[in-house]
């Protein structure tokens, strides 16, 4: 697909064109989402750019075959075919003033060419620029304002088709927006009316510009230092939006930001495509924030329910795991620039970093935060040591931490050296007294917060073990290892005491659910499993990902985990046990009621309401016994033939697929026979072919209908015989009677 902001948007705020690789173009109805119509591009090449006219009557598409089509999007085909440009047709745009009917258009000849579209005929060429042409605006009917990829913007005479102004912007520009003549833009330095515009580019920043003097008056303040060369952090795309009064721009990263178009603050942020994520947590006092590590130096932070992303600067390298403390506001990361980094969410959702440590020889790959109050750090690192942070209480106090302006250094009180290999995971115990560490080494260890000296070591996995959790009710150390089982430990004698097996793969994450009682665990194979402790049994396997889980993590409230994968994907869940349990309840309920009902419903002879429920409640054997009720009575094949006959279609159907199941078995095979000849003597053959599964039921029912009439057939020999057989004797008796017969 071409890229997201070439995406034309006609000004009906529902239609949505996309062009595609497979040179189709189709027209959605996003909103619903629903394509509308595809047809076929024409172009001998992919599409590479598209813009609609201001009535939104009119496509023109670029293609990467040197030519321009127009399309007429009421009647459906193609009014023009633009040829002339040279290479790729990148850039397309309509004049504003519909009565000009002109194009304008640039390719890889860097030049500005004006169509006719009353001709066909390209009728100028604005020849200035030495790069691509990025980006075309209009400040009224004659005058043009185009970027380029040679940091230069022009401005263009259009009735002398000159150019009168040249501003160099000293960065490669990717778009430039006119700011509205209309409009208090005192605080982006525009203090005097005339033509300013706003440009976005490789430099990552907004930046407004005075064309009259060709300054720039205003440059956007951000988080991270300016980079010359095009990086992650650059922009792509620049939108304004005038029923928002907002700015929209697209980084390199993905992340589209929306700002507010008379100050340039930022209001809303949403981020694209994640990469590898590494670690994921809930935030905020009620969970309403989630907090992501992605493979890259900056943090996300996404509020759920707006989906708005604060991007967190700070790291200089790869965030490798994170932790949240208890309340929810404070939070503290590790990363491969070998430091720990502590985190603080204001009032008004805004993280800040309030603290910085130093000291660890290597890259920081675990971390946990103390569980009862928000004193201190637990840290652990590829060169096989522990440390032990402690927080200041200008850290934990909100008005102090309000008044800090730059990270606070924290300082380590314990180093201890605690495995042969990296350690891949730490664990503070719920009552902040011990810690736990696992380690490349197939090795656990038990630690004392106090000293950090060792209390006892967990030993028999038969791989490294990727992460340790301590039970939030029990004295117990659930361990996860490369070798695709979990392990639950006793504190006491540090003992084996469960052992579960059922990952193909590593387990790389683990967690305790419903209040202790379960266990959910992450493998490298993207499965989740739920697992009961007190039965050592899965009860649930989800797959939700593609790759590697590494983040998992759940709510305060137990009732929702978030996790997160190498598929660059975030995925909620939701426990519906509860919910669950409640559907069964009343479907159990209603079940009841019904079955009460369809008792009722035969005491009375209620007989047609009594089918209708049995085939509601899609039980063959209630329906059958209804049946039986029926053909009980004095007159029960007519009222039989009456009730059938009155059911609806569906009603049918089901009866029909039933009596295959009754006619299998000879008790039943009467019920059946009377039934289907009931069918078939009030159902005309065509309105029977209709009948969903007919085919399948009359070859079910041939063989085992001449069956029973195979039975019968003898049943009726065998009668005749035996009554042939009585009369003989009773003439026999008669010609000869018995001894005792004379005697008496």
């Amino acid at each position: 697909m071409i890229p997201l902001l070439e995406l034309p948007l006609s000004l009906c705020p529902q239609v949505l064109v996309t062009g595609s690789r497979a040179l189709l173009l189709r027209r959605w109805h996003w909103r619903e989402p629903r394509c509308e119509r595809s047809w076929r591009a024409v172009h001998t090449a992919p599409v590479a750019t598209m813009a609609f006219d201001p009535t939104a009557t009119l496509l023109a598409t670029g293609g990467c075959d040197s030519t321009i089509k127009i399309w007429d999007m009421v009647k459906h085909y193609c009014t023009h075919n633009l040829k002339g440009s040279s290479g790729v047709v990148h850039l397309v745009e309509f004049h504003p003033d519909v009565s000009r009917l002109q194009l304008f258009s640039s390719s890889m000849d860097y030049k500005i060419r004006i169509w006719d579209l009353s001709s066909s005929k390209c009728v100028a060429l604005l020849d200035g620029h030495f790069s691509a042409v990025t980006s075309l605006a209009f400040a009224d009917g004659n005058t043009l304002l185009s970027s380029g990829r040679d940091k230069i913007c022009m401005v263009w005479d259009l009735d002398t088709r000159q150019s009168k102004r040249t501003v160099p912007v000293y960065e490669t520009v990717e778009a430039a927006v006119l700011l509205p003549e209309e409009g208090d833009f005192s605080q982006l330095g525009v203090k005097k009316k005339g033509l300013h515009f706003v440009t976005a580019g490789s430099k990552g920043i907004l930046r407004v510009w005075e064309v009259a003097t060709a300054a720039c008056v205003h440059t956007q303040p951000v988080p991270f230092a300016l980079q010359e060369e095009p990086s992650e952090r650059s922009l792509s795309q620049c939108r304004f939006v005038p029923a928002r009064n907002e700015l929209l721009t697209v980084s390199m990263e993905h992340n589209i930001i929306f700002y507010d178009a008379q100050t340039l603050q930022l209001r809303k942020q949403l981020a694209g495509y994640n990469e590898e994520v590494l670690d994921v947590k809930f935030l905020g006092p009620g969970d309403s924030h989630i907090v992501v590590a992605t493979n890259s130096p900056q943090l996300k932070v996404f509020e759920l329910a707006t989906s708005h992303c604060q991007i967190l600067y700070g790291h200089t390298e790869t965030i490798l795991a994170l932790d949240v403390f208890r309340k929810g506001l404070m939070f503290v990361t590790c990363a491969k620039d070998r430091s720990v980094r502590l985190w603080r969410m204001g009032r008004a959702g805004r993280v800040s970093c309030v603290g910085l440590g130093l000291g660890h020889a290597h890259g920081v790959g675990a971390v946990s935060c103390s569980r009862l109050k928000e004193s201190f750090v637990v840290t652990s690192s590829q060169d096989c040591t522990i440390k032990i942070w402690n927080i200041p209480e200008s850290l934990t106090s909100k008005a102090k931490a309000a008044l800090i302006s730059s990270p606070e250094p924290l300082h380590a009180r314990v180093t201890e050296r605690g495995h042969n290999k990296d350690i891949n995971s730490v664990a503070v115990s719920p009552n902040d007294k011990l810690l736990a560490t696992g380690s490349q080494d197939r090795l656990a260890k038990l630690w004392s917060c106090s000293d950090c000296s060792l209390l006892g070591v967990f030993s028999g996995h038969k791989r490294g073990i990727w992460c340790v959790q301590f039970s939030p009710v029990d004295q117990v150390l659930a361990t996860s290892s490369a070798d695709g089982t979990l392990k639950l430990w006793g504190l006491r004698d540090f003992s084996c005491l469960k052992t579960f097996e059922g990952h193909d793969a590593s387990v790389l994450k683990i967690i305790f659910v419903s209040r202790g009682a379960q266990l959910l665990s992450s493998g490298s194979d993207g499965l989740l499993k739920l697992w009961t402790i007190k039965t050592n049994e899965c009860v649930k396997t989800l797959d939700g990902h593609e790759d590697k889980i590494w983040g998992l993590h759940s709510n305060k409230k137990d009732d929702m985990v978030v996790t997160a994968s190498s598929d660059s994907c975030i995925t909620l869940w939701q426990d519906v046990t509860e919910i669950e349990e409640k559907e069964a309840q009343a479907k159990q309920e209603e079940q009841i009621m019904k079955e009460q009902e369809l008792s009722n419903l035969l005491h009375e002879k209620r007989y047609l309401k009594a089918l209708g429920l049995a085939i509601s409640l899609d039980r063959p054997h209630t329906v059958l016994t209804v049946v039986k009720a029926i053909l009980k009575e004095p007159e029960g094949r007519r009222q039989l033939e009456e009730n059938i006959v009155r059911l609806r279609k569906d009603q049918k159907e089901a009866v029909l697929g039933f009596l295959v199941t009754w006619n299998t078995n000879s008790r039943n095979c009467h019920e059946a026979q009377a039934v289907l000849e009931t069918l078939l003597k009030h159902e005309a053959p065509d309105s029977l072919l209709q009948f969903s599964g007919i085919k399948s039921a009359v070859e079910s029912l041939l063989p085992y209908t001449e069956r029973h009439f195979q039975r019968l057939s003898r049943l009726l020999q065998a009668s005749t015989f035996i009554e042939f057989m009585w009369q003989n004797m009773r003439l026999a008796d008669v010609a000869h009677p018995p001894a005792w017969q004379l005697d008496f």
